[in-house]
């Protein structure tokens, strides 16, 4: 339920070495990867043949697309997604644990919705990128995260009760049922929610790479065939009740929608004050 921090250093190290070659390509050698990260968040970098300033003028010879801003937003929506889903789900798991007299998740289940997670979270590296975001220099921004987190991660607390809540009042479900549809709704809304964390604009306006666009449906087709599949039993002795899955659909809807909102007013405000 989250990412992994072990995957992290290997999603920052992927998108580096993105960087180093695409530089390649330009004939730009990169001798060490972190120099990629130093190049996005330059504003202007001057030198003659020798490497430095000998004349009291400069004159601009050329430009170079320079790879590190790129590197910065993918390893940036990484970093968002996993600080804010992972603070949304613990608190989740914290707050069930108050009123429900079993586990919400069984072990099994819970290490098989991180195992699946972080399956979409791989091509991250290889992500499309917004031109306004690579437009400028940018330096990670430690307290930009922490407030997005706090901000995020208890919508999608939010809706994880009042998944509960229906699945408890409505539903019926008994501990068996509702643990296999938390698993089922809690793994479509942390992969489904990656399309609107990715972008600050309208994730339908916005277009993810191929591979990332094709790994989440990949995953959530896998959220929602496993419980009905012949595995089901490796990890849940029952399947969702068939209205559990016409409740699903408008409560995903409804989470990317206020997802997607909140996000916008945060980032709307976070600019207004800069400005």
């Amino acid at each position: 339920m989250g990412l992994t921090p072990e995957l992290l250093p290997m999603v920052v190290s992927v998108t580096l070495a993105r960087g180093a070659i695409r530089l390649a390509r330009k004939h730009v050698i990169v001798k060490r990867l972190p120099v990629i990260q130093n190049l996005g968040t330059m504003d202007v970098f001057c030198m003659d043949k020798t490497g430095t300033l000998t004349e009291a003028r400069i004159r601009l010879d050329r430009t170079v697309d320079v790879e590190g801003r790129r590197t910065y937003m993918n390893v940036f929506k990484y970093i968002m997604l996993g600080t804010s889903s992972n603070f949304g789900n613990m608190f989740s798991m914290a707050g069930a644990a108050l009123f429900l007299p079993f586990l919400p998740m069984l072990p099994v289940q819970i290490l098989l919705n991180n195992m699946l997670y972080d399956l979409p979270e791989l091509p991250i590296p290889l992500d499309n990128v917004d031109a306004e975001d690579i437009s400028s220099p940018r330096r990670l921004d430690i307290g930009l995260i922490r407030q997005f987190m706090f901000v995020i991660g208890p919508v999608s607390s939010a809706f994880d009760f009042i998944t509960f809540y229906l699945l408890l009042h409505v539903l019926k479900a008994t501990e068996a049922e509702f643990q296999i549809c938390w698993f089922v709704e809690s793994l479509c809304t942390q992969v489904l929610v990656i399309f609107v964390i990715r972008t600050r604009h309208n994730p339908l306006r916005s277009r993810p790479q191929g591979a990332l666009a094709a790994a989440c449906f990949l995953v959530v087709a896998a959220a929602l065939w496993l419980p009905l599949g012949p595995l089901a039993g490796s990890f849940s002795s029952v399947s969702p009740p068939p209205l559990f899955y016409l409740m699903l659909a408008p409560l995903v809807v409804c989470y990317l929608a206020a997802v997607h909102e909140i996000k916008r007013r945060f980032f709307l405000a976070r600019f207004a004050r800069r400005e």
